[in-house]
């Protein structure tokens, strides 16, 4: 069943959230000055429909850029505390250990899942809801194709998770693009299915934990309160780099209570619900 009717639940305060996307009023803007241009100087006038273009192909690479829809990025709390999330998963063998460090550190986590990995593991999915954790969608598959088909084929993508986590009892009420990428037809997409796009603030370019030396001290380097901080439970090439990976966690949340800097749910820390329980 079709995700497309908003709960009134995602009517509170959007404080976090921007208010459109402005590449439709840059576009009419840049044709029509391009237009009075051509009266002048008609290279003038190709080299601003030229940038305008560079600058449709670059707007997607930019996780904090809402050109093509309204993305939350960071938070609004005005507190020193960050959000920590984790992408990629659930896997069987990263995401337990993992919510047991979590467990001992008595941190909440928001986890952007692949739906095709909670069909396979729907127990994951449960368990980490079970220890207090939020759930976002993360697409169905982790495809990038998915950035150059339609906006049905984008919906189909983002309501297919949906549904396998439905049947675990959980409707999420935030996406994350794949890589972030913010591609052309997602506002729509995301307009019909009444979600909301969160990205990051902060990321260590850790390749999906391929490369995991210095993780915690990439991270944070110039951390501030409300970023939202991007890491991933995808299982590392390597398997004995588990232990690795997990040590560089506890590394950053080491780093966070040195600087100061407490661990919140995304939902406070941005203010609006991130999932329910259905």
């Amino acid at each position: 069943m079709p995700e497309h009717n908003i709960d009134p639940v995602l009517k509170a305060a959007d404080r976090c959230v921007p208010g459109g996307s402005p590449a439709l009023k840059i576009g009419l803007a840049a044709f029509l000055l391009a237009g009075i241009l051509t009266l002048v100087d008609a290279t003038l006038a190709a080299a601003l429909l030229a940038g305008f273009l560079l600058l449709c192909l670059a707007a997607p690479f930019f996780p904090r850029f809402s050109f093509y829809a309204p993305v939350v990025y960071r938070g609004c709390s005005g507190r020193n505390a960050v959000a920590i999330t984790f992408d990629d998963g659930p896997d069987p063998l990263t995401t337990p250990v993992l919510l047991n460090l979590l467990k001992r550190r008595g941190v909440t986590a928001t986890f952007f899942v692949i739906g095709e990995n909670v069909r396979n593991h729907p127990e994951l999915a449960e368990s980490i809801v079970r220890h207090g954790h939020l759930i976002g969608n993360h697409s169905f598959r982790h495809s990038t194709r998915i950035f150059f088909k339609s906006v049905p084929a984008v919906i189909e993508d983002i309501e297919a998770t949906q549904v396998v986590l439905r049947q675990c009892g959980i409707r999420p009420l935030v996406y994350r693009p794949p890589v972030g990428i913010v591609s052309p037809r997602l506002g729509s997409a995301l307009l019909k299915t009444g979600m909301t796009l969160v990205n990051f603030s902060r990321r260590p370019l850790d390749g999906g934990n391929r490369r995991l030396r210095n993780l915690s001290g990439r991270v944070l380097r110039r951390i501030h309160g409300d970023d939202i901080v991007l890491l991933h439970d995808r299982r590392p090439p390597d398997e004995n780099m588990i232990p690795l990976w997990l040590k560089e966690v506890e590394a950053i949340l080491d780093g966070l209570e040195k600087k100061g800097l407490a661990v919140m749910p995304l939902s406070d820390l941005i203010g609006r619900p991130v999932m329910m329980r259905c």
